[in-house]
């Protein structure tokens, strides 16, 4: 009785997991729909950053009131952990 069970299941394989994986996917995508955070916080684009540095105009006022280029923070600090941090 396996042997014909097991040759019927080989011989009509696409026409049995294609209804199953169907099934499948639509419980995962609504599931996924149900439990994931679809919020995305705004951003300014790199456009808009941009303008803004241009049109401030106290940076702009005097050639010779420039920042040094250098790092406020340490390098190795900027990604620490919770744990690590002071």
């Amino acid at each position: 009785m396996w042997p014909i069970i097991m040759a019927v299941l080989r011989r009509n394989a696409v026409y049995i997991t294609l209804p199953i994986a169907g099934v499948i996917g639509f419980i995962g995508y609504n599931l996924e729909n149900l439990l994931s955070d679809k919020y995305t916080p705004y951003s300014k684009s790199i456009q808009e950053n941009r303008a803004e540095r241009l049109a401030d105009d106290e940076l702009l006022a005097s050639a010779t009131n420039v920042e040094k280029l250098r790092l406020k923070t340490n390098v190795l600090e900027r990604n620490l952990p919770p744990s690590l941090q002071k």
